[in-house]
This record gives structure tokens, C-alpha cells and sequence, in this order.
């Protein structure tokens, strides 16, 4: 892929086309993982492996993953996000319809991680190519392109419940997500933003000089939203069902208030930004989750679970959007590489809260236990002042980074 210059960067990041192939990027994101994840059930039977393989496989992905997002960075570092997205993209493709296949177990594992590599490497470059095409049209984004993915990911789970009747539904839908996936890695090869690689714009000595405090602020707040969005994933439905007593039926409507929620809040999101600060925004999204979380914990009745499962949705709609808004603002010459460095911490809240919850569901229970992710989102609240409006400061962790 060619190097732009910059009036060709600020061109193509501004046009129609391109926002809509990283919109399509979203979308293929959110619908592959879905397909995945509920195909889990399926895939494990048709493997003939146990539980605990399916967990350490899971385990697997977010650990491959973390190392995606460092791909992503070496890509874009040299060639531009552009290109890192493309190769996330093909490594998905190229892994799901293998996936779909029945393959010897050695083979299917391999195909996991290469797809937890993909995984990773378009989280990063997605979010990077989000900034881009934001900074270039001058208003908040983020939040649309994040509903393409919960939208999306909410068809690849009900296409993977339609066809769940049929003995191939998971070889199906992971293959169907897969094509989709390719689609768009190809139109992607023209359409994505393209910008100036760090490596041509940037010397080798300002290459390294990031803004590490701002980095680790915003990694903590990617964090605590993701131990919350494990928690309640794996967790949600097995706690108004065991502990609640919860009909089949009803449990798990505490998973989809959460994503209603989440839909919601992410397509709100632009519009919030355009009437109050990213500061009040996020700080008055951590608040309504952790009461929703802690009034899970605290409330051992089924509808107030439910509610409280929908507000904790307000952190993942709006703090994941408006966060890597915000990193990619903390030093503009440098955002790949901060966002790629941000989206690391994704992995370690997401294992983090699926783990700790279920730890403490062994001893206190589970209720007493989402007072933990509770707790880690409230601590967030700690560096909301790194959110700023704009990115008039931002200009200014560019020139002095080592201050940080």
C-alpha cells in the first residue's frame, strides 16, 4: 500500500466511502465474535471436549488477542492502520471457516489463536481508524461506529439462534460471518482512511516518546469497563437462574437488558458529546453503573437484577467510544500507538472479571461477588480529568510528552 500524503489523508478520511467501510469494519467485528461465542455450546459437542477446555480456549483467544493489538501497532507504526485493519481482517477471515470445519483438536486450537490474533489486531485498528476518520469530520463518531458493532453483534446471536435446529448451524453461521468478513477486508483495501505512517512522519527518537501517564489513565478506565462487561456477561444469566431462582426463560433477560442498554447508550453517545463535556459524560456513566451493579449485589430480587444489568450497559456504551476518542486525542502525531496500547487493557479486564467473579461465587456468592466490578469502576472516577473536550491540550502532550 502506497503512502498518501496529507491532503490525500484528510480526503479520503472525510469521504462518504470511507466512513462507511469502517463503519462495515465495525459491523463484521461485532457480528464474527458473536458467531463465535454462541457457537461455543455447539462447537464443544462436536469436538467432544469439556468445560474447562472450552474456558481455557476462551483464555486463549484474549491472550492471542493482547497479542494482536501489539500487531496492530507494528503495523500501523510502519505501514498505517489502514493496513493493520486489512490484516486483522484476513487473519479472521481465514481462520472462521476453517473454525466452521470439523478439524483434528490440535488444528482446531491453532485456528483460535490465529483468530484471537486477528481479534485483537482489528479491535486496535478499528478504533484507530475511528479517530482518524472523527478528527477528520470535526464531530464525535465514535459512538455510531460502536453501535455498528453491538448491532451487529446482536444479528450474528440471533442467526446463530435461528438456525440452531440444524446439525450444521455453528459451521453455518461462523462460515457466513467469515465471507462477510473477507467482503469487507477487500472493499477495505481501497476504502479505509489512509494516513501518514508514524514511521515516515515521525523520527525515531519522537516515535518513543509517548504519553505514558495519559496511556495507563485511559488503559485503567478500558479496564474497569471490560471487568464489568465479563462480568455480567458470564455471569448474568447463571445468577438470577442459581442464586435468584429465575425461570429458564427469565434469566436470561438480564444479559439482554445489558446489551439493550449498551445498543442504546452507544447510539446516543454522539449526540451527548455534542451538549456536555466528555468529562461530565463519562464521569455520569460510571455513576449510573456502578449503582446498577451494586444494586445487583445489594437487591436479591429478579427485576431489580434485571435493571441493574441494564444501567451497568451505560459504562460499556458510552466509556468504550468516548475513551478511545480521548486517547486519540492525547497526542495526535502518536494516536495508533496509543490506542494500541490502550486496547491491551481490554483483555485484562475482560479476564479479570470473568475470573474474579467466579472465584468469589465459590465463598460469598455471587451477589456479594459484582461488588468487585463495582468497585474497580467506581476507582475509575479517579482520572476522568484526563478527558478533555477537546484537543487543544493534546497538542500540548504532543510537544511534551516526557513530562508525562
Amino acid at each position: 500500500m502506497s503512502t498518501p500524503d496529507a491532503a490525500t489523508v484528510a480526503g479520503t478520511a472525510r469521504s462518504t466511502s470511507t466512513r462507511a467501510a469502517v463503519f462495515a469494519a465495525y459491523a463484521a467485528q461485532g457480528l464474527g465474535y458473536a458467531v463465535v461465542v454462541t457457537s461455543l455450546p455447539a462447537l464443544k459437542q462436536r469436538q467432544g471436549v469439556d468445560d474447562t477446555v472450552v474456558t481455557l480456549i476462551v483464555l486463549g483467544v484474549a491472550i492471542a488477542a493482547a497479542g494482536g493489538s501489539v500487531l496492530a501497532n507494528a503495523l500501523a507504526v510502519r505501514f498505517g492502520s489502514r493496513t493493520a485493519l486489512v490484516v486483522g481482517l484476513l487473519l479472521q477471515a481465514a481462520a472462521l471457516p476453517a473454525i466452521a470445519l470439523p478439524t483434528p483438536f490440535p488444528l482446531f486450537v491453532s485456528l483460535f489463536a490465529v483468530y484471537g490474533i486477528g481479534l485483537g489486531c482489528v479491535d486496535a485498528a478499528t478504533a484507530m481508524q475511528g479517530v482518524i476518520v472523527q478528527r477528520a469530520h470535526g464531530k464525535p463518531l465514535l459512538g455510531g461506529f460502536f453501535s455498528a458493532y453491538t448491532a451487529a453483534a446482536i444479528a450474528g446471536a440471533l442467526l446463530v439462534s435461528a438456525i440452531a435446529a440444524s446439525p450444521f448451524a455453528a459451521g453455518v453461521a461462523i462460515g457466513t460471518a467469515g465471507v462477510a468478513i473477507l467482503v469487507v477486508a477487500v472493499v477495505g483495501i481501497r476504502l479505509f482512511a489512509r494516513e501518514v505512517p508514524i514511521e515516515t512522519a515521525l523520527p525515531a527518537s519522537e516515535r518513543a516518546r509517548l504519553p505514558r501517564a495519559g496511556i495507563w489513565a485511559f488503559g485503567f478506565v478500558i479496564l474497569a469497563v471490560f471487568v464489568v462487561d465479563s462480568a455480567v456477561s458470564t455471569w448474568s444469566t447463571v445468577y438470577l437462574q442459581d442464586d435468584l431462582g429465575a425461570l429458564p426463560a427469565l434469566a436470561p433477560l438480564g444479559y439482554a437488558a445489558y446489551q439493550v442498554c449498551v445498543l442504546i447508550t452507544r447510539f446516543a453517545t454522539d449526540r451527548l458529546l455534542g451538549i456536555m463535556s466528555r468529562r461530565r459524560l463519562v464521569a455520569g456513566a460510571i455513576v449510573v453503573s456502578v449503582v446498577g451493579v451494586v444494586a445487583v449485589a445489594l437487591l436479591p430480587f429478579e427485576i431489580a437484577a434485571i435493571v441493574g444489568f441494564a444501567l451497568a450497559g451505560a459504562a460499556t456504551g458510552i466509556l468504550i467510544p468516548v475513551t478511545f476518542g480521548a486517547a486519540g486525542d492525547l497526542a495526535p502525531a502518536h494516536s495508533d500507538q496509543v490506542i494500541a496500547r490502550v486496547n491491551i487493557f481490554n483483555y485484562a479486564g475482560a479476564i479479570l472479571g470473568a475470573v474474579i467473579v467466579g472465584v468469589l461465587a465459590d465463598g460469598p456468592g455471587l451477589a456479594l461477588a459484582f461488588l468487585i466490578p463495582a468497585a474497580v469502576l467506581a476507582a475509575s472516577l479517579s482520572v476522568v480529568h484526563w478527558f478533555r473536550t477537546d484537543s487543544r491540550a493534546s497538542a500540548e502532550a504532543d510537544a511534551a510528552p516526557e513530562a508525562r
